[in-house]
């Protein structure tokens, strides 16, 4: 343990303190809690959400960069008190998540004189920490006043608007916001050709809401997706552009303005896949249905997906795909072979709801 500067070991009010992010991309806001959080605490344990997720514009960074980010804010001393670890998030299901983050504090949680660990939870006062509460009543609360006018939404919409806007931010305005390390990553960051696909991304997105934008109210688009199961596979579909180019996704689409979604969801397996499966069989393999509506969960704004769980009979063949010329190339995935950071939005949760995937799937980031 670290000695203040009289050699005598400092006391400390907790022996861990948990602080709960995304940290996309950490900034001076998450910093003043950090430091108020080694002031009060012999350990910190950092849960960095949003782990092994595939690059987006509200995740472009993944867990070993935010992590670089994160350590590059403090010294040797402090950082040897840093525990930073990757959080995989669970949308549709507080239980799974709070287990979790449970057992993660758990396990990295050091006793102190062969005692159980007093353990709190640290936040922004007006931040999520009131809502993290409620999850863990078995930890106390620290509140810590938030830094105004810092907000990691506008940061990366500054970084992604495009090259030169970035460039004039990094250049003048985000000493406000960022620590000098982390300007050094992101500009890093800005020669890879992730941040390029995340520049295409965010053309696409400006020229959508462009489209929606004469229109009296926020749009709310309806969608629905088809997960199908044979044999231990899963149906997917590979994305030929962008958002999200080369990854994989559930069948699915928009729905029709004179149709059921359940008959939109067949129709998109019949002509976008050519799936050679009869529709009554399909329907007599419907075993469950549910709506999706975390309200980030789509680029394209609030968008609510109705999914369709039929689980098809096992056989030993499984059901041919027919190609659809300029479509998106559909296959069979073995089930073990899902990875969250492989899937498109938040399609690995939709499948883990029906199918009861392990939370902590790809462990290892």
């Amino acid at each position: 343990m670290a000695s203040d500067a009289n050699g005598s070991t400092p006391a400390y009010a907790f022996d861990c303190l948990v602080f709960i992010g995304r940290f996309q991309p950490p900034h001076l806001g998450h910093l003043a809690i950090l430091r108020e959080a080694l002031k009060q605490a012999r350990q910190v344990i950092v849960l960095a959400g949003s782990a092994w997720q595939a690059r987006s514009l509200r995740n472009p960074w993944q867990f070993d960069e935010r992590q670089i980010m994160i350590r590059s804010m403090f010294g040797q001393a402090d950082n040897q008190r840093l525990e930073i670890t990757p959080l995989l998030d669970a949308l549709y299901n507080d239980d799974v998540w709070v287990r979790d983050v449970q057992r993660k504090v758990r396990d990295l949680a050091t006793p102190a004189n062969a005692r159980l660990p007093r353990i709190g939870l640290i936040g922004a006062s007006r931040g999520q920490s009131s809502y993290y509460l409620s999850l863990f009543p078995q930890w106390e609360s620290v509140s810590v006043p938030l830094v105004e006018d810092i907000s990691s939404g506008q940061i990366r919409e500054r970084l992604f608007c495009s090259k030169n806007a970035a460039s004039d931010y990094l250049s003048c305005d985000a000493h406000r916001d960022l620590s000098s390390g982390v300007i050094s990553s992101v500009n890093e960051f800005r020669q890879s050709d992730a941040y390029l696909r995340l520049l295409e991304e965010q053309a696409l997105l400006d020229q959508y809401r462009k489209a929606w934008a004469p229109a009296p109210y926020p749009p709310v688009f309806v969608t629905v997706n088809a997960v199908v199961v044979q044999s231990g596979h899963v149906l997917l579909v590979r994305r030929q552009a962008a958002p999200g180019k080369g990854l994989y996704a559930l069948p699915g689409g928009f729905i029709n303005p004179q149709e059921r979604l359940l008959d939109a969801c067949l129709r998109e397996l019949r002509e976008r896949l050519r799936l050679k499966v009869p529709e009554p069989v399909l329907k007599g393999s419907l075993r469950g249905q549910r709506l999706f509506d975390e309200p980030h969960r789509s680029w394209r704004g609030r968008t609510l997906a109705e999914a369709f769980y039929f689980a098809l009979r096992p056989d030993q063949q499984l059901p041919r795909l027919k190609p659809v010329k300029g479509g998106d190339q559909a296959s069979w995935v073995a089930l073990a072979d899902l990875e969250p950071d492989s899937l498109f939005e938040d399609h690995f949760f939709i499948i883990q709801n029906f199918l009861g995937l392990p939370a902590d799937l790809g462990s290892s980031p």
